[in-house]
C-alpha cells in the first residue's frame, strides 16, 4: 500500500532533489557554515538560523566599527569642500568685475596678434623674393673674382634663372620691378661672359703646347657656357683652331723630316722610295690626327660629351631654350687646312714619279679608301676632303693615263700572227696584270657602310686595247697574205684532198682559177677567226672564276660564239663549193620553200620550155654524181674534216667547231639526198646512180 505525501512536503522534497550540490555558490556558503558549525547536534540544528542570523550581525558590528574612522574623514573632507566652494564664489565674482575692466584690454590684444601674423606673412614673401631674384653675397663674388671653379657656373646658371624669371614679373603689375631686375642680371651675365670668354682665349691658347692636350671640366663647361653667346663663341672657336691649326702644321712638318722624339718614329720621307707606304704612312698620321683634333673639338664644343656637374646643368638650361648644338666641322676644317698642300704637293710627286701599273692602282685604292672616311668626317667641302678629292682623282687619272699608253704601245707595236695561231704574248701579260689588279681589288679597304667602286672601267681599259690590237693582228694578217702563197697553198691542198677521185673526175678541172684565190681568202679568214676565238678564249678563260668581271666574261662569251658561228658557216660554205654542192643546195631549199609538199617540179605557168628538172645544168645526174663523189672524197679518209680547227687552242671549242661543221654538212647532204625520190623520175637511168645514205655518212664523219 503506497503512502502519499502532503503536497508542501513533496514540494519541498522536490526541491531539496533538484538544489545542485556542486554549484560554486553552495560549495562557499557550506565552505563558510563550516568555519563557525562545527558540531551537528539536533538543538543546533534546530538553532541553525538564528546562528546564521546572528554571525551576519556581529560582521556588520564589526564593518561598523571599521569605517567609523573613514566616516569621519569623509565629514572632514565635506567641510573643507564647503569652504572651498565659498572661495570660489568669491573668486567668481572677483572674475566677473575684472572681465568687465579688462575686455578693451583683451581686445587691442587680438588686434596686435592679428597684424603681427600680416607682418610675419610679408617678411616671408619679401626674403622668399629677395631669394628667388637677388643673387646672394657669395654669387657675386663668384662672377666677379679673379679664379673660375665650380661655384663661378652655379652664379652664372643663377643669373639665367632669375634672368628668366623676370619674364614672368613683366605678365603681372609688378612689371617696374621686373624691367630693373632684367637689367641688373643682364650687367651681371655680360660681365661673366667676357670674364669667361677671356679665360677660355687664354686656356685655348695653351692647347697649341701639346699634341694630345687633356680638356679639363672647367673649360668644357666655360664653352659650353659661351654657346649662348655667338659672337664670343665664335672668338674661342677661331682661337682653338688657329692654335691648333699652326701646332698640327708643325706637327706634320716634323712628322715628315724629323719623326718622332728621339727619332722613333722614323721621319716618313725616309721611304719616299717606296710610294705606296710613303702615301699610306702620310694618310695614317692624317687619320690619326683627325680623330685627335675631332675628339678635342668634340670634347669642347659638342654637346654629347660627358663634362662636369655645371655644365651638365647649364647645358640643360640650354637645352631647353632649344639652341642648336654647335657644328664642330669648321673648326677642323680650320685646324686642318694647313697640311693640305704639303701633302698635295708630295702626293702628286709620287704620282708624277711614273710608278706602275698595279702601284698607281694600289694608290688609287688607298687614297679612295681615305678619302671616303676623311670626308664622312670632315664633310664633303672641307679643305681636306677637296684635296683628299684631288689627289684621288689624279691618282685616278694617272692610272688610267698609264692603261691608255699601255694600250696604245699594244696597237702601235702590232703582234704578228703565229703559225699555230696562239694568242700573242702581250695577251696572257695583259691577263695576268689584270688578275692582279683583281686581286687587289678584292682586298681593298672600304669604309663602313661603302661600297666597292665598279671595276667595269678598268677590265674595259685593260682588255679593250688588248682585243683591238688582236683584231688589227688578224686584219694585217689577211691583208699581208701573199696571193701567191695562197694559190700554191689551195692547189697543195686541193691535190692532197682529191687524189684518190675516180679518173673521170679527176680528169676535170675541179675548180678555176678563180675559185682558188677565193678558197684561199676564205681559208685566211677562217684562219683569223680561230686566232681571233683562242685570243679571247686566252681572255675569258683566267677570268671566268672572278665574279666581277662576269659581264665582260659574257661579253667575249658572245663574241666568241659569234666568231665561232660565222667559222663554221665559213668552212661549211667553202667545202660545199669545193664539191659543187651550194648552188644544188641552195636551189633544193628555194624550191621547197616556194612548192607546197616540198616537189622540186615546174608548175603550168613556169614549165613553158618544157624541160624536166633533170635538164637543168646544175642540177644534172653527171652534176649530182660528181658533187656527191667528192663530197665522199672530202669527207672519207679524213681524220679531221677542217685541219685549220686543230688549231684551236681550247679542246672544247675545238670540238664543238668540228661537230658544227659535220652537222651542217650532214644536213646539207641529207637535204639533196631526201630529195632525190622527187628527182629521180626525171632522169634517164635513175637506177645508175649510187649514192652513201645519210647514216653512213653520219657514221663516217662520227655523229
Amino acid at each position: 500500500m503506497t503512502s502519499t505525501l502532503a503536497p508542501g512536503l513533496a514540494r519541498k522534497l522536490k526541491k531539496v532533489l533538484e538544489t545542485r550540490t556542486d554549484s560554486p555558490d553552495l560549495l562557499k556558503s557550506l565552505s563558510t557554515l563550516s568555519s563557525f558549525y562545527t558540531e551537528n547536534p539536533l538543538q543546533g540544528r534546530r538553532t541553525l538560523p538564528t546562528t546564521i542570523e546572528k554571525r551576519g550581525l556581529s560582521i556588520n558590528e564589526e564593518f561598523l566599527r571599521a569605517s567609523e574612522e573613514a566616516q569621519k574623514a569623509l565629514d572632514a573632507v565635506e567641510t573643507e569642500v564647503v569652504g572651498l566652494a565659498e572661495c570660489c564664489d568669491r573668486i567668481a565674482r572677483s572674475l566677473s568685475t575684472c572681465s568687465a575692466t579688462t575686455g578693451e584690454i583683451m581686445a587691442v590684444t587680438e588686434r596686435l596678434k592679428q597684424e603681427l601674423e600680416n607682418t610675419n606673412q610679408r617678411q616671408e614673401i619679401v626674403t622668399s623674393f629677395l631669394h628667388d631674384y637677388q643673387l646672394s653675397q657669395e654669387e657675386v663674388l663668384a662672377l666677379r673674382e679673379d679664379e673660375l671653379n665650380e661655384n663661378f657656373f652655379k652664379a652664372l646658371s643663377r643669373v639665367q634663372e632669375i634672368h628668366a624669371s623676370c619674364k614672368i614679373l613683366l605678365r603681372t603689375h609688378h612689371q617696374r620691378a621686373g624691367l630693373e631686375l632684367m637689367d641688373m642680371m643682364a650687367v651681371y651675365q655680360e660681365g661673366a661672359y667676357e670674364r669667361l670668354c677671356r679665360w677660355v682665349q687664354a686656356e685655348c691658347r695653351n692647347l697649341g703646347d701639346n699634341d694630345m692636350p687633356e680638356v679639363s671640366d672647367l673649360l668644357r663647361a666655360a664653352a659650353r657656357c659661351l654657346n649662348e653667346r655667338p659672337v664670343l663663341f665664335k672668338y674661342c672657336a677661331e682661337e682653338v683652331a688657329n692654335t691648333r691649326h699652326n701646332a698640327l702644321f708643325r706637327r706634320f712638318i716634323s712628322a715628315l723630316t724629323r719623326g718622332g722624339p728621339g727619332g722613333m718614329p722614323r721621319p716618313i720621307e725616309v721611304h719616299a722610295h717606296d710610294p705606296l707606304r710613303y702615301v699610306g704612312d702620310m694618310l695614317a698620321w692624317l687619320h690619326q690626327a683627325l680623330a685627335s683634333e675631332r675628339e678635342l673639338a668634340m670634347a669642347l664644343f659638342s654637346l654629347d660629351t660627358n663634362i662636369g656637374s655645371a655644365s651638365r646643368r647649364f647645358s640643360k638650361d640650354s637645352d631647353q631654350d632649344g639652341k642648336p648644338e654647335t657644328d664642330v666641322g669648321f673648326i677642323l676644317d680650320r685646324i686642318f687646312e694647313g697640311v693640305c698642300r704639303p701633302f698635295k704637293v708630295r702626293v702628286e710627286q709620287v704620282l708624277q714619279s711614273q710608278p706602275g701599273l698595279l702601284l698607281s692602282y694600289k694608290l688609287n685604292n688607298l687614297l679612295e679608301f681615305y678619302c671616303n672616311t676623311i670626308t664622312e668626317l670632315l664633310g664633303h667641302g672641307a679643305s681636306l676632303s677637296v684635296t683628299m678629292r684631288d689627289v684621288t682623282n689624279a691618282a685616278q687619272r694617272t692610272f688610267f693615263d698609264i692603261l691608255k699608253v699601255r694600250g696604245d704601245k699594244l696597237l702601235r707595236y702590232l703582234s704578228p700572227v703565229s703559225s699555230d695561231l696562239s694568242p700573242p704574248p702581250a695577251v696572257a701579260e695583259g691577263v695576268s696584270v689584270l688578275l692582279e689588279l683583281i686581286e687587289t681589288y678584292n682586298g681593298m679597304m672600304v669604309p663602313a657602310g661603302g661600297k666597292k667602286p665598279d671595276f667595269g672601267p678598268v677590265i674595259s681599259a685593260m682588255l679593250d686595247p688588248i682585243i683591238q690590237m688582236c683584231e688589227r693582228s688578224a686584219e694585217a694578217y689577211v691583208s699581208k697574205a701573199p696571193m701567191q702563197s695562197l694559190r700554191s697553198s689551195t692547189s697543195t691542198e686541193t691535190n692532197r684532198r682529191f687524189s684518190s677521185l675516180p679518173s673521170r673526175a679527176s680528169s676535170r678541172e675541179v675548180v678555176t682559177d678563180n675559185s682558188r684565190v677565193n678558197l684561199s681568202a676564205q681559208r685566211v679568214n677562217s684562219l683569223c677567226k680561230i686566232f681571233l676565238i683562242n685570243c679571247l678564249s686566252a681572255i675569258q678563260g683566267p677570268l671566268s672564276s672572278h665574279e666581277i668581271a662576269q659581264n665582260f666574261v659574257d661579253s667575249l662569251g658572245s663574241k666568241i660564239k659569234g666568231l665561232l658561228a660565222a667559222s663554221v658557216d665559213e668552212e661549211v660554205n667553202t667545202m660545199l663549193e669545193k664539191c659543187k654542192l651550194q648552188k644544188k643546195v641552195t636551189y633544193i631549199r628555194e624550191h621547197s620553200q616556194k612548192y607546197s609538199q616540198c616537189e622540186i617540179v615546174l608548175k603550168e605557168e613556169e614549165a613553158d620550155d618544157g624541160k624536166s628538172v633533170a635538164d637543168w645544168e646544175e642540177m644534172s645526174p653527171s652534176a649530182i654524181t660528181e658533187s656527191l663523189q667528192l663530197f665522199s672524197a672530202l669527207v672519207v679518209g679524213n681524220e679531221s674534216i677542217v685541219p685549220e680547227f686543230e688549231q684551236f687552242q681550247v679542246p672544247h671549242l675545238r670540238n664543238e667547231a668540228s661537230s658544227q661543221v659535220s652537222k651542217a654538212l650532214l644536213e646539207a647532204y641529207k637535204l639533196v639526198y631526201d630529195a632525190a625520190p622527187e628527182l629521180i623520175n626525171g632522169y634517164p637511168e635513175p637506177n645508175s646512180m649510187q649514192w652513201h645514205t645519210p647514216d653512213q655518212i653520219r657514221t663516217i664523219l662520227g655523229i
